[in-house]
């Protein structure tokens, strides 16, 4: 059966888990009425980079929304590869009825961003979690896709294995709370401002919503001394 979580909005009384403040807020989530295409994270968020403009998507194998998202996403990434740094985070709601499977299909993320595969495989990886129902949630069966793609097995497993794969699976769920995630997918620019279907008004409207997070941010940089 489907998830709700699956679809594009996290209804926090649909998955039956007690409310936090970010998961009360998910169940009634509406467009912003100050900024129509996104709206501001309660409190700002630390970025990773410097230089260039910082960019998180949060996302999940098996939501069709990030999958129809990936390909606009790469073009832009790449649109923007001199002025974006963009990071991805896969999504884990802790305490959620999904949140193993989550955790599973984070660690293949991980594994595969730590052996540099992602920009190969991501596409690859969505297609057998959401369209083709594959469950690889576990080393045995990501090793055994991971091989079909090409990866060599014994690294595919020494990563998956790795201290640092398991500790940026548990970063990604106290991220998923920090960053108030409650629709996916969902960008956030900067740690200040968000953007996500609903806020857009559609998985297709995104990129344009995302560059004009960009461009406030890049205008605001000079004015900081940044």
């Amino acid at each position: 059966m489907k998830s709700l979580l699956r679809s594009t909005v996290l209804l926090a009384v649909a998955t039956g888990i007690a409310a936090t403040p970010v998961q009360a807020g998910a169940a009634t989530a509406q467009p912003s009425t100050e900024a129509p295409q996104s709206a501001r994270l309660d409190h700002v968020q630390p970025v990773r980079e410097n230089t260039r403009t910082e960019a998180v998507e949060f996302f999940w194998y098996d939501c069709g929304h990030s999958q129809q998202l990936e390909q606009p996403l790469q073009a832009w990434a790449e649109k923007h590869r001199a002025d974006v740094e963009l990071r991805r985070v896969p999504a884990i709601w802790p305490g959620s009825r999904e949140e193993v499977v989550q955790r599973g299909h984070a660690r293949l993320y991980y594994t595969l961003e730590r052996l540099g595969l992602v920009e190969r495989l991501q596409t690859s990886a969505f297609r057998a979690i959401h369209s083709n129902n594959q469950d690889l949630t576990t080393e045995d069966t990501a090793a055994d896709w991971a091989l079909l793609q090409g990866v060599d097995p014994a690294s595919f497993r020494d990563a998956y294995r790795s201290d640092e794969v398991r500790r940026a699976v548990d970063d990604a769920a106290a991220q998923f709370i920090r960053y108030q995630i409650n629709e996916l997918p969902t960008v956030v620019v900067q740690g200040d401002a968000r953007t996500s279907p609903t806020k857009a008004g559609g998985v297709e409207a995104m990129p344009a919503a995302m560059d004009q997070l960009v461009a406030q941010d890049q205008q605001r940089r000079p004015r900081q001394g940044r």
